[in-house]
């Protein structure tokens, strides 16, 4: 202890070389940063179109069923302690019938099934992501935590390229190129954020393919699944599981609008049983016996959550989206700097190319975004967030009057800054 009056030398709170680099590639810090842009004073509503969660707009509400299952669950009494600590108690087997509900869930789509054994129950598809970082090939651009993750962790990753010509496929040809003795892994999302793309089941056969030739595991991230509203079907990627062992990471945050329940999963849909031979699965449940758990509460309201939840809501759901879609598609056709290479036929993202010659005085995306901000009242995501500069990455999961409103205000952005020659372009 000094005692001397003088400054103390404190042990702590030196940077963390690990954690400035996760930082750096966090999307929620940027477009968190771009909301404090807002000039707070604007009369007109925000217009959120930076992040993907259309929950707090009544026309995607989630399904009554799935409200009242948590309600009954949190007044139930059951589900009040920590999920593994009940040992073999009444409270113990019930939760087992939430993994018996998710594998039987995933089991409708895929021609095996999973046992409750293949399930791994996680606090949000954010955390499977955690749990499931390694030596990976990821796709540029894509969601950016988990580059971020790998980075906290000091892991080596490498980026794939996606192929705007062919929707935003998977670069086949460049994924063998990439990997090497030390990968283990390949990363894909489908139905895909940021772009809003829907593998064909061909394209999926390809990528299957591709990682048995290579020796590496598919982990495919779903958290979109059926949220697929164009001419292609959702396919999972455990229905190539025979030709490649694939970790499924899902939840119920976009399909059933709940991204703040924060209940997900990781699936092993593996029906040769390769990760059990090698280990792999049982060094995920090691790792998630020293991380945290989802809500027991909404653990409990699983089984009822998915058995309640008629088709109805989903097609409802699915054809709002389909609405908001075509809406955004339209109006950024009328934006004669912004260029959409790919209709947008699932999740809730469109990305489109900016036009930097068509401004004056906007150096960059982020530039543009904090102006749109302040300007406009508007918040995009910049794509430079996502690897992609000059881009950007819009959801049009918003109620349709607000989402028309945000793109003409992005539209009427555009013409104020653009370049003298370009306001007095003949009509």
């Amino acid at each position: 202890m000094d005692n001397s009056g003088g400054e103390v030398a404190w042990r702590f709170g030196k940077v963390n070389p690990s954690l400035e680099a996760a930082s750096a590639v966090s999307i929620r810090a940027l477009v968190h940063g771009l909301y404090n842009c807002v000039d707070r004073s604007d009369p007109r509503p925000l217009a959120p179109l930076g992040h993907g969660d259309p929950s707090p707009f009544a026309c995607f509400r989630a399904a009554a069923a799935a409200e009242g299952a948590v309600a009954a669950a949190a007044t139930s009494g059951k589900y009040n302690s920590y999920p593994t600590a009940a040992g073999l108690t009444e409270a113990c087997s019930l939760l087992v019938k939430t993994f018996s509900a998710v594998a039987s869930y995933l089991s409708r789509y895929l021609p095996y099934e999973l046992s409750t054994g293949d399930i791994v129950l996680t606090s949000g598809c954010n955390h499977a992501i955690e749990v499931m970082i390694a030596n990976v090939l990821l796709p540029r651009p894509g969601y950016p935590l988990y580059e971020a993750r790998a980075a906290l962790s000091g892991l080596e990753f490498r980026h794939y390229d996606l192929l705007p010509e062919k929707g935003w496929e998977v670069d086949i040809e460049g994924v063998e190129a990439l990997a090497d003795d030390n990968t283990v892994a390949i990363v894909i999302v489908n139905p895909n954020n940021p772009f809003g793309s829907v593998y064909s089941y061909e394209h999926l056969t390809k990528i299957a393919e591709t990682a048995r030739k290579l020796g590496i595991m598919v982990i495919s991230d779903e958290i979109y699944e059926h949220c697929a509203f164009g001419s292609k079907p959702f396919v999972p990627m455990g229905v190539f599981g025979e030709i490649a062992p694939v970790l499924t990471l899902g939840g119920i945050s976009k399909r059933w609008m709940v991204p703040g329940w924060r209940l997900g999963w990781i699936a092993m849909t593996d029906p040769k049983g390769v990760f059990r031979k090698t280990k792999i699965f049982e060094a995920i449940i090691i790792y998630r016996g020293i991380s945290v758990d989802p809500a027991t509460i909404v653990q409990g309201a699983i089984p009822q959550i998915i058995a309640s939840t008629d088709d109805t809501f989903f097609r409802n759901a699915m054809n709002m989206m389909r609405e908001a879609a075509e809406i955004c598609y339209q109006k950024l056709k009328g934006i004669e700097c912004i260029t959409c290479p790919h209709k947008p036929e699932g999740s809730m993202f469109v990305m489109v190319k900016l036009d930097m010659s068509y401004f004056d005085g906007i150096d960059d995306d982020i530039n543009f975004c904090t102006k749109l901000a302040k300007e406009e009242s508007v918040v995009i995501c910049p794509g430079s967030g996502l690897g992609m500069k000059n881009w950007l990455r819009i959801t049009f999961a918003v109620d349709p009057s607000l989402l028309e409103d945000g793109l003409e205000r992005l539209k009427s952005f555009c013409l104020r800054h653009a370049h003298r020659k370009q306001k007095q372009a003949p009509l």
